[in-house]
């Protein structure tokens, strides 16, 4: 059938709105086949049901779209038995509503890509559809358990949820086109206005130091009039300073609604997914989603749908088991499968977990050898993490046949691969038995976070403001401290208290002193109060991700760049709230470091990139302050910048060279000189190593600190 010319326009609308309305049906015919609902919530779900199906079929007849009209109306028809005798949904009907609603969305698609003329006449199709239709009695006798292994024709076939997922984001444009690239680079310049801005604050402390300075009992006379005018001045940068921050955020606020739209978008869809697949399997299980409304960049929600849907199969057809074996195992008969959405400044944390057999490591290893792709002698050296890992590899799989869900080996290697394109990591957490833990971590471009700065002695580090509960002073009366551990009194619960000094490994492990200040922590359901020498402030800042060479240190989610240029490391929360021992400063059994640099953005990248590699680090700010530690401490290289006052890098190694205990050590200098007299100056001053900046940015100094201790070692 064709469409009027002149509403054309309308229907592609009508298509548009029609998939949203379509997919809130679907996630009521979903609810209504669950058990255990009471009749109260049924009733209010039919109602719902009722008036979604009305509007499809009055919004389809208003525009002349009678085949639409007439399926809408169909469905209406399925369900009216069912709202005069409220019960929940027999999964038969739920099947037959379905398959119409998909049916309709193919139809409605083809009408608003100007393919009505070439439709077939609906009749068929209808006719089949009231056919398929089983009838009132015989539905409502229908069990759930009955149903579910017995997989039904129309849920077994290709299901038009994928074709609505992926239609779902063929927006109506009624306005401009913006390239991908144009929306990037206009939020580059959004972050250097807030950059701009945190100078700004920084010039009012500056001028804020300076009054200080002239007030001053003997300065007061003859300063007067300047301490006037900065007064003004100061005023006036203040005003400026707030008007520059309204107008970052406004602009900032307009890009994410432009570029951004809710990860439901994705994840609602793939609901119904789960419900067919699992049918097509003759099993039962159902997805939950949390979190569903943080809002993505939709490049970012592109990438990871593919991600999500290979992740979801992979659970329903390894992880979940039969209906009957379940059972057996004390388990409900159906499955559950959740899928947690979490933002944290600039880093996305997606989580599915699903409560099936869990990963057998035995099996995997045996499939790893018998594909080749691991011998039997490195499986028998692996720990359980790292056999669960090879899930990841390339042409893995468990299955021995070739099935139409799996057995092909493609599909958890392109979930990596899709995760580490998109600068993020993926870790798998199982116990056999009890369930599989999928976690990804993928950090986001576009826009700011509140981040908190806290001090550990001379360390500065961040903490996205998303995390932070609240903050407290210890005092005598809040704290419990005990022999192993100390708690923080925190309203009415205890909650452990770490020290980040210890934590990093700047100091041994003690508990907080009077007045010290605590920041209650939380992430994943755990909290932890973390006790910092002292809490600098909060900012707005963009939060980067580390290079590909550091981002498995499991501290830091990112880094940011502040306003003199200084790299402030971003902590990850649930680091933070993990309950592990605190390290000390002596760690005999590990490596260890001593990184000397008086420049604090080049001794945290230092640290972050050797802890990647087991190191335990220590850090120094000066050539002394170094030449200090190394008479209480041993340690196996040290990393030396070459230009630093008071005591550059060549006068460290002359005194190292001169002293017994360290004249052995492997020393490599660092400087911001690549060129080859520099280098051939610091290799002669008796260096064993050389890098220039760039090349530790690059990710050289792991391997360069490993190749200096193995050719000090073999010299020795």
């Amino acid at each position: 059938m064709s469409v009027d010319p002149m509403l054309q326009s309308l229907v592609a609308g009508f298509s548009s709105e029609a998939q949203e309305v379509c997919q809130k049906v679907t996630l009521d015919l979903l609810e209504l086949e669950r058990e255990g609902l009471d009749n109260e919530a049924l009733g209010k779900v039919y109602t719902r049901l009722a008036r979604h199906l009305h509007t499809l079929k009055g919004s389809a007849a208003s525009l002349g779209l009678q085949d639409l009209s007439s399926i809408a109306h169909k469905l209406e028809d399925a369900l009216a038995p069912l709202r005069k005798d409220i019960k929940p949904m027999p999964r038969p009907l739920v099947d037959l509503l379905l398959h119409g609603l998909d049916l309709f969305l193919l139809r409605a698609q083809a009408h608003a890509d100007g393919r009505g003329d070439a439709l077939p006449d609906p009749a068929a199709a209808l006719a089949q559809l009231v056919a398929d239709a089983p009838p009132p009695e015989e539905a409502a006798a229908a069990t759930p358990a009955a149903s579910a292994s017995a997989p039904s024709t129309a849920s077994a076939a290709p299901s038009a949820a994928a074709a609505s997922a992926a239609m779902v984001d063929e927006d109506v444009d009624a306005g401009w086109r913006v390239a991908a690239h144009q929306v990037t680079a206009l939020m580059r310049e959004v972050e250097r206005l807030r950059e701009f801005r945190m100078r700004l604050e920084d010039r009012l402390r500056d001028i804020g130091k300076v009054v200080e300075l002239l007030s001053a009992r003997e300065l007061l006379a003859p300063t007067a009039r300047a301490r006037a005018t900065l007064a003004s001045v100061t005023a006036g940068v203040r005003a400026d300073g707030h008007e520059a921050s309204d107008i970052v955020d406004s602009l900032e606020e307009g890009l994410k609604s432009i570029t951004t739209r809710p990860v439901r978008t994705i994840l609602e869809p793939l609901q119904r997914m789960v419900r067919d697949l699992s049918r097509q399997l003759g099993k039962s299980s159902r997805l939950s989603v949390v979190g569903a409304e943080v809002s993505l960049d939709r490049r970012l929600l592109e990438k990871l749908r593919g991600a999500m849907v290979h992740l979801l199969r992979n659970a329903v057809d390894h992880g979940i088991e039969m209906p009957e074996e379940r059972e057996r195992a004390g388990k409900h008969h159906e499955g559950a499968l959740t899928l947690r959405v979490e933002q944290q400044g600039n880093i996305l944390f997606l989580e599915l977990i699903d409560d099936g057999r869990g990963i057998d490591v035995v099996a995997v290893r045996a499939s790893a050898e018998r594909k080749g792709l691991i011998t039997a002698e490195e499986g028998a050296r692996m720990h359980e993490t790292q056999i669960r890992d090879l899930i990841f590899r390339p042409g893995f799989s468990t299955r021995t046949d070739v099935t139409d869900t799996s057995g092909r080996g493609v599909g958890l290697d392109a979930v990596r691969a899709a995760v580490e394109s998109m600068q993020g990591r993926i870790e798998v957490l199982s116990t056999k038995g009890s369930g599989t833990r999928f976690v990804l971590t993928i950090p986001m471009e576009l826009g700011s976070s509140p981040v908190l700065t806290v001090r550990a002695i001379d360390a500065s580090v961040g903490l996205p403001m998303l995390a932070v509960e609240s903050t407290q002073l210890a005092t005598a009366d809040n704290l419990r401290i005990g022999r192993s551990k100390t708690q923080l009194d925190y309203n009415g619960q205890l909650v452990p208290v770490t020290d980040l000094g210890a934590r990093m490994g700047l100091r041994a492990a003690a508990p907080p002193s009077e007045g010290q200040p605590l920041i209650i922590v939380q992430s994943g359901g755990k909290r932890m109060a973390l006790a910092v020498d002292a809490v600098v402030g909060d900012r707005d800042l963009v939060i980067r991700p580390l290079p590909a060479e550091v981002r498995d240190v499991p501290s830091y989610q990112g880094a940011a760049i502040l306003s003199r240029g200084e790299l402030l490391l971003i902590l990850r929360p649930g680091w933070v709230v993990t309950d592990s021992a605190p390290q000390t400063v002596a760690m005999p059994t590990s490596r260890r470091a001593l990184v000397v640099d008086d420049s604090l953005t080049a001794r945290a990248l230092h640290r972050a990139m050797l802890e990647a590699g087991g190191f335990t680090v220590h850090l120094a700010a000066s050539g002394a302050r170094a030449l200090e530690r190394l008479q209480a401490e041993e340690y196996d290289v040290i990393i030396c910048d070459l230009e630093m006052e008071e005591m550059n890098g060549t006068e460290v190694i002359a005194r190292l060279r001169g002293q017994p205990d360290t004249r052995d050590i492997p020393v490599i200098l660092v400087s911001a000189n690549d060129s080859a007299s520099a280098r051939s100056r610091g290799l002669a001053a008796g260096a064993d190593g050389y890098l220039s900046k760039r090349e530790c940015a690059a990710g050289r100094l792991l391997s360069e600190v490993l190749d200096v201790m193995s050719r000090r070692g073999a010299r020795a």
